[in-house]
Order: structure tokens, then sequence, then C-alpha cells
């Protein structure tokens, strides 16, 4: 359930990029701003989808919210606490209430480690102790994400797709977050693991009381997760709102344009689906 606790907030947020032309050292240079500006709010328990063509900003504006990246200018509190120019030791800290899922599960888990290893290393670079043990810790995890506990000294390649992004979800719960930035968690699925997937995040939020900040292009995926929504352009937001609203009535030309492109099902091909479905069942 959200609430009005502010718990993660974004203002004037600026990601600028030096990039040279052909030349090295010598070659122009010239100035990429892939982040203008941004402003977002997140607010305890809810999930918050960014979303925006390839090349809007989204995953830059993700990778700065999560300290994955230094911000040029602007600025990004944490309950409050300014957390741009935070000192290594303070950025575990931080680390351990803003967890990371990226879009693909094999190249983000290292393929020679176990599963035990990857969901506990989060909890070992910090320097705190597994709780229980590493292999009753990573048991207990692999449960709550709906993998088989007797699986956890497998590598990474002997799962699905889906599996291992479930083992990226582990490994993300193991320091106890509170903020989890979801850098299109489900884009790479199937479909109908894709689903999987938002069952078990949705799952998750409710028995942890989570936050999520989920990056997406593909707005039928955002439609099944989204509290609000927050819409990325050319590096800047251009809209905002609950996400009933905004996929109601969006008030920016780009939304609406992002929404036109989404597939819809026409109402005659409804019709034929029930009947076929009402066929089989004998009338």
């Amino acid at each position: 359930m959200t609430t009005s606790e502010v718990i993660l907030q974004a203002r004037n947020l600026v990601k600028e990029f030096v990039l040279r032309d052909q030349g090295g050292l010598f070659g122009h240079k010239r100035i990429l701003r892939a982040v203008d500006d941004v402003d977002l709010t997140l607010y305890a328990g809810e999930t918050l989808a960014l979303v925006g063509e390839s090349g809007s900003g989204k995953s830059t504006t993700a990778r700065l919210i999560a300290r994955l990246l230094d911000v040029t200018s602007g600025s990004v509190q944490f309950q409050g606490e300014e957390v741009t120019g935070l000192s290594r030791a303070e950025l575990y800290r931080f680390r351990s209430n803003v967890q990371v899922v990226f879009q693909d599960p094999y190249s983000s888990l290292n393929p020679r480690h176990t599963v035990e290893r990857i969901v506990t290393a989060p909890l070992v670079y910090q320097g705190r102790t597994v709780p229980g043990g590493a292999r009753t810790f990573t048991r207990s995890l692999m449960e709550r994400v709906g993998l088989n506990p007797d699986h956890s000294a497998r590598f990474p390649s002997q799962f699905s797709g889906g599996q291992a992004q479930r083992i990226g979800i582990a490994r993300a719960l193991a320091v106890g977050p509170k903020v989890v930035v979801c850098d299109e968690a489900v884009s790479a699925l199937d479909v109908s693991v894709q689903a999987q997937v938002i069952n078990l995040l949705r799952k998750l939020q409710q028995e942890e009381g989570l936050t999520y900040l989920f990056i997406a292009h593909d707005l039928a995926v955002v439609r099944q997760i989204a509290h609000r929504v927050a819409v990325m352009n050319q590096g800047r937001v251009v809209e905002t709102g609950e996400r009933d609203a905004v996929f109601r009535e969006p008030a920016d030309e780009y939304t609406r344009t992002l929404l036109a492109a989404v597939p819809r099902i026409r109402p005659e091909w409804q019709a034929a689906r029930r009947a076929r479905a009402h066929d089989r069942r004998g009338g």
C-alpha cells in the first residue's frame, strides 16, 4: 500500500557525457546531455514506472538514482538525506536500502558463481554476517522468489531466463532494501514469463512493503504494475501522473504517441475468441 511518505527524491537531475569524434584525445569534443533537469518523487510502498522509448534517458536516470553513475548536477535524496556525495562506506549503507534488478539476468549474474554465492555476495561485500548461514539463507530467499531451494548449488546457465531473473530478484532482496530499481527487468522475457515475474514483484511488494522504480518501454506491462507513471522524452520528464489518469487522458503529445503504439485487441476479435471458447466447452 502506498503512503504519502517520500522515500526517494530527485531534483534538477542532470547527466552529461563527453563524446569525442574520431581522432582520440585530439578529436572534436561534444557534450551529450542524457538526463536534463529531471524531477522525480517516490512514495513509500508505491511503484513508479519511468517510461519512454530507447534513448529517452530513463535507464540513465535509474542508474543516477541508484548511485551507479555520478550525477553531473542536481540532487538525489533518500529519506531526506543527500546521497550524491557519499563516501565508499556510506555508499554501502545506501545500497543496503536501494538495490537494482537489471534487464539481462545472464549478463548481470556471474556465470562462474553458484546461486548461493550470488545471493549472499551483497552481504559479503558489505562485511555483513549472513543470517543463519549461507546455505539456509539462500534456500529461504529462493523459496520466497519461487525457485527450488535444492538448486542453490547450481549455476546461472542451468536456469531459464525467468528463473535467472528470479535469482537477480533474490540477490536484490538479500540486503533487505526499501527501494528496488527494476531496470527493464522483464523486457527480455517471454510474455507468459513476464506476467509471472510481475506477479512475483507485486507479491513481494505487498509482503515486504517495497518501493519500486520500474523502468520500461512497454506500456502494456506498465499498466499491470504501476501506481504512477512518469514519461521521459529526450532526457526530460514530460508528464507525471496516476497510472489510470495518464492512460485515460494523457496531457503530453509524446505520451499520446506512445499510447497509440500499444497494440489493442479489437472488439470483434474478443467476440470471436469468446465464441471459440464457448464452442470448446460444448455450448
